[in-house]
C-alpha cells in the first residue's frame, strides 16, 4: 500500500514559502462566508470592468494556474518531471460566443499540440468543447430541437474545429482530452466525440472521452462504449472524473420538471466511478484510462485493481491525475511508487481563468475534508522541515 501521508514526497517541489502561502490561502477558503463573499466581489469588479489581477494573481491563480501563456508554464512543467509527474497544459477559456473568440482558443489548443511534441513533460493535450461554440448552439443541439440553417452551418463548423484538433492530434501522436460539459449540452458533446474516437482510434487511443461519474447514468453508458468499440473496431480513450456542475444541474432539473442527473449522495457518486474504473481495467484491451480524481480510496482501488490484473504501475494505458495546487500527496506519491501521474495545469490570462478558479474555491469549501486535508498535510510539513533545520 501506498504511504500517501509522506509529506517529504508530496511537497518537495514546494519551498518552505510556497507552502506558507499554500496554507493562508487553504484558510480563507476553508470559510464557505468568505469564499461566496469574495465570488460576488470579483464578478461585481468584472461586470464593472474593475481590474483584479493584483489581488488574484499573487494568491488563488499562483495555487491553480500555470501562467498566462503556454511557454510560462513550461518551467513548472520541467519542475514537475523532475519528480516523475508530466503536465497537461489547459488552457482555461469557456464561454465563448464570437467566431474570432473560437478561432483563437483552437489556434491556442493547436499551439499546445505541438508543445506535447517537443517537450517530453506534456502527457496530454485537452479543450473544454463549450470554448468552440456558443452555449446556446450546444444545448439547442443537444435537446433535439430542429436547428435553422445558420445553426446547422455553426454545428457543422463546430465539429469541423474538433476534428481539426483530433486530426493533429492522431498524426502527432498526441493524446488528446475532450471535456465534460453541463449536462443541458453534454449529448452533443459526447456524440461528436464517440465519431471523433471511431476515425482517430483504430490502432490507439488518441482521442478521450470524459465521463462525470456523479451521473447515475454513465456506468451504463460506459457499458454501451465499451460494446461499441469491440462492434466496431476502434480503441476507447476514458477520462473519468466525478464532475464540476452538481448544484447548477440539480437546480435546473428542479426548475425544468426532470429527474436530477445527479447520484443521490456521495457514496452512490463513489461506487459509480470505482465501478467505472473497475470497467476499464477488466477492458484494458482495448481501453486505455485516466483517472481524475481527489479521491485517496479510488486512487487506491485503482491501484489494486492494476495488481489484480497483472498490469506494472508504469503501463501507459492508466493514468492517474489530480489539478495542480491541490492533492499533492497523491500525486507524488503515487509518481514516487512508479504509476504514471499527469498534474492538469490551467493557464491563460486571469479574466479568462476566473470561472475556473472560482469553481476551484467552491469545490475545496464544499467538499468535506478536502481544506481540512489539505491544511493537516501543509501543516506537518512544515513542521518536519522545521524539526529538520
Amino acid at each position: 500500500m501506498i504511504n500517501y501521508n509522506d509529506t517529504a514526497v508530496a511537497f518537495a517541489y514546494r519551498s518552505n514559502n510556497e507552502l506558507r502561502k499554500a496554507y493562508w490561502l487553504y484558510s480563507m477558503i476553508a470559510s464557505p462566508k468568505l469564499v461566496k463573499t469574495g465570488k460576488h466581489f470579483i464578478n461585481f469588479c468584472n461586470s464593472t470592468h474593475i481590474p483584479v489581477d493584483w489581488a488574484i494573481k499573487p494568491t488563488i491563480y499562483r495555487q491553480f494556474c500555470g501562467g498566462v501563456t503556454l511557454d510560462k508554464c513550461i518551467p513548472l512543467a520541467n519542475k514537475l518531471e523532475k519528480y516523475s509527474v508530466t503536465s497537461i497544459l489547459d488552457y482555461s477559456s469557456e464561454g465563448q460566443e464570437t467566431e474570432a473568440a473560437f478561432q483563437h482558443v483552437l489556434k491556442e489548443i493547436s499551439q499546445s499540440i505541438d508543445l506535447a511534441v517537443e517537450n517530453r513533460n506534456i502527457s496530454f493535450s485537452v479543450f473544454k468543447p463549450s470554448a468552440l461554440a456558443s452555449e446556446e448552439l450546444l444545448v439547442k443541439a443537444s435537446s433535439g430541437e430542429k436547428l435553422n440553417n445558420k445553426e446547422n452551418e455553426e454545428l457543422e463548423a463546430f465539429k469541423n474545429r474538433l476534428d481539426i484538433l483530433c486530426k493533429k492530434a492522431f498524426l502527432s501522436n498526441v493524446r488528446l482530452l475532450i471535456d465534460a460539459e453541463d449536462h443541458s449540452y453534454l449529448k452533443i458533446v459526447d456524440d461528436t466525440t464517440i465519431d471523433l474516437m471511431k476515425k482517430y482510434n483504430k490502432s490507439d487511443a488518441i482521442v478521450f472521452i470524459t465521463l462525470q461519474m456523479y451521473r447515475w447514468d454513465r456506468v451504463d453508458f460506459l457499458k454501451e462504449l465499451i460494446q461499441n468499440a469491440r462492434k466496431e473496431g476502434y480503441k476507447l480513450g476514458v477520462k473519468l472524473v466525478r464532475g464540476a456542475y452538481m448544484e447548477r444541474e440539480r437546480k435546473r432539473a428542479a426548475e425544468k420538471g426532470y429527474p436530477s442527473p445527479i447520484c443521490p449522495d456521495k457514496a452512490a457518486s463513489d461506487a459509480s466511478y470505482d465501478q467505472a474504473q473497475k470497467l476499464c481495467i477488466e477492458n484494458i484491451d482495448i481501453i486505455s484510462l485516466f483517472s481524475g480524481t481527489h479521491n485517496e480510496q479510488s486512487c487506491e482501488y485503482l491501484v489494486n485493481l492494476m495488481r489484480q490484473n497483472n498490469l506494472q504501475p508504469g503501463d501507459k494505458r492508466v493514468f492517474f491525475s489530480q489539478l495542480l495546487g491541490m492533492s499533492d500527496h497523491l500525486s507524488f506519491n503515487l509518481a514516487n511508487a512508479g504509476y504514471n501521474v499527469s498534474k492538469y495545469i490551467p493557464y491563460g490570462p486571469v479574466k479568462e481563468v476566473l470561472p475556473y478558479l472560482i469553481r476551484r474555491a467552491e469545490e475545496n469549501t464544499s467538499v468535506k475534508g478536502q481544506t481540512g486535508r489539505e491544511l493537516r498535510l501543509i501543516t506537518t510539513e512544515l513542521n518536519r522541515r522545521k524539526q529538520q533545520s
